[in-house]
């Protein structure tokens, strides 16, 4: 069966940031931290992601066969490789010219809360943010699943990201990193 990944994301300010980490340590799992450093490899209709995920002493390699701002629900190939493996990884698809590049580093704390995965996240490219999402398989009604988020970013007052607002902030942030 293929992973389905349905995401949302909701920008936030550095107050609500805090005001939500708060609420999430008393009020849900506890994932733990998940800092990331990843090299986004962006192609108009998918995109690879190389991560070293330095809280986990891991890294993998993704694709994404969907394109933020483009669908909010996509398939995903995840192959996990030896953290030591993470610039070698990066250094070929460097070599073979994959896509336009960004480089991004990014803090974050994993929680689940009511069947919602939360990653609360700071970027230099997307600021404070969260991401809302479940993995689910191809078999599942998308559109449940889909009110399982939106019912959670509602109770805790998150704005979620429509399409035309993720397109224009990831051609912004794409637009910066042109080949």
């Amino acid at each position: 069966m293929k992973n389905i990944e349905l995401e949302y994301r909701s920008i936030v300010d550095e107050s609500g940031y805090k005001n939500l980490l708060n609420f999430l340590n008393a009020n849900a799992e506890n994932l733990g931290e998940n800092n990331k450093h990843t090299f986004h490899f962006i192609f108009s209709d998918k995109l690879i992601n190389v991560t070293d995920l330095q809280s986990k002493n891991s890294a993998k390699i993704v694709l994404k066969l969907g394109k933020i701002g483009k669908d909010s629900h996509f398939e995903e190939v995840e192959i996990p490789i030896e953290q030591k493996y993470f610039d070698k990884a990066v250094y070929l698809f460097k070599a073979l010219g994959v896509g336009d590049i960004i480089e991004s580093v990014q803090t974050r704390t994993d929680y689940k809360y009511k069947e919602v995965e939360l990653a609360i996240k700071y970027s230099l490219e997307w600021g404070y943010h969260v991401e809302l999402e479940r993995v689910v398989d191809e078999s599942s009604d998308m559109e449940l699943e889909k009110n399982k988020i939106f019912s959670v970013a509602k109770e805790l007052g998150l704005k979620i990201l429509t399409d035309e607002e993720l397109k224009k902030i990831t051609s912004e942030i794409e637009a910066k990193h042109k080949k």
